[in-house]
């Protein structure tokens, strides 16, 4: 079994010579990352004949987990050979979950709720973007306030999970970009996060949007799995993230719910309301406000897919989807169309799904078993699959 992590990283790299990006990061040996292109037919006869042997894998929790991730590299090979996958087929085949569809008579009942519950009167879109404006932090001012957060967020999952010795990650500013925030793992316990400052920053966004790429989520996920499977017992295949793949419906769910991990709602609210809307010069009730939107809102986390499966599977127009995401994610024109833009993305295109299910899966978890579920989570290879039992 000694080559089966490097027959995996090997291969990911060749998928990626065809799909830019399939690899979210890196930091296992260099001479295995040979990135040349190669006859679609033979990675896919080549992820074929690595699924066959993944299954003599001894250790039942790694055999479970390259099962599921092998299983999406053939789904990415069949893809890059020009096979037509239904688009439902191609969620299934790459996250090994179901794609869903929304209700729309419960994204109504939502609009009519958030309609009594934001200020001002006139059409619900123009009465959040009044209130987000007045709870942008200015792009100069982003990581002075995100650093008290970010302290804040450390101290506690310390506390509560623990950190391996030696990890860190910087913060950069950027534009043009599909995605509000996103975690580059780097290796060597270390990462980068970006903020796509595009879109306003919002003050009561700031806390979730640290948990989630940081701590306790895609950073604290990545650095403790490197330490804990990739340097104590030799898991070399942990060493590498792949965008297209069920372990980010896990990565995701736990991000999604990184702040609760580590901070109850009353915890959040009392901070936010305090310290931090007098740190950014915000009006508290402003906070409260979009503090009791975004609970209503939580009814709304079905928008993207839906917008996606009626683009990728109905046939919908750009036009039809950017219409549908103004009206059920109360968006501008900027954000629905930077909606649009990501579940157009070749390689977020089946990925939106990992939010909500990812969400709702580890979610349960964590109502299930609480702190000791998600410290599971961050430190053991665990599948779709497994949540769902």
């Amino acid at each position: 079994m000694s080559d089966i992590a490097e027959r995996y990283v090997r291969l990911a790299h060749a998928i990626d010579a065809h799909s830019e990006g399939f690899i979210d990061g890196y930091g296992g040996p260099q001479d295995w990352a040979v990135r040349e292109t190669r006859d679609p037919q033979a990675l896919r006869d080549e992820a074929q004949a690595l699924l066959a042997d993944v299954a003599g894998v001894p250790e039942p929790g790694r055999r479970a987990w390259l099962d599921v991730q092998v299983r999406a590299m053939h789904t990415m090979t069949r893809l890059l050979s020009g096979e037509a996958i239904p688009y439902a087929d191609e969620v299934r085949g790459l996250y090994d979950i179901e794609p869903r569809r929304a209700d729309l008579g419960a994204l109504d009942a939502a609009l009519a709720e958030l309609d009594a519950t934001l200020p001002g009167i006139g059409p619900l879109p123009a009465r959040e973007e009044a209130l987000r404006a007045r709870l942008a932090v200015p792009r100069g001012e982003i990581l002075r306030v995100a650093q008290p957060i970010l302290a804040e967020l450390r101290a506690r999952v310390t506390e509560r999970f623990g950190l391996p010795q030696g990890e860190d990650f910087s913060i950069e500013l950027v534009t043009d970009r599909p995605w509000s925030g996103y975690n580059w793992p780097l290796g060597n316990l270390r990462s980068r996060i970006d903020i796509n400052t595009d879109l306003p920053v919002l003050l009561p966004a700031l806390p979730d949007l640290m948990a989630h790429e940081g701590y306790p989520g895609h950073h604290t996920e990545h650095a403790t799995k490197e330490a804990r499977l990739v340097r104590e017992r030799g898991w070399v295949e942990h060493g590498i993230q792949l965008i297209n793949a069920p372990e980010c419906v896990v990565s995701e769910g736990i991000a999604v719910n990184a702040l609760r991990a580590v901070m109850t709602r009353e915890e959040l609210e009392a901070w936010l309301t305090g310290d931090l809307a007098a740190l950014a010069g915000v009006d508290p009730e402003d906070i409260r406000t979009f503090l009791t939107a975004s609970h209503v809102k939580k009814a709304l986390g079905g928008v993207s897919g839906e917008a996606a499966m009626r683009l990728h599977a109905d046939g919908a127009t750009e036009a039809e989807v950017l219409d549908f995401l103004r009206t059920y994610a109360l968006a501008s024109d900027a954000r629905a169309a930077q909606s649009l833009r990501f579940i157009q993305n070749p390689n977020f295109r089946a990925y939106i799904f990992t939010y909500s299910v990812g969400g709702d899966l580890v979610g349960a978890e964590l109502d299930r078993g609480g702190a000791d579920a998600y410290a599971r989570l961050l430190r053991e290879p665990v599948t779709p699959g497994q949540l769902r039992a």
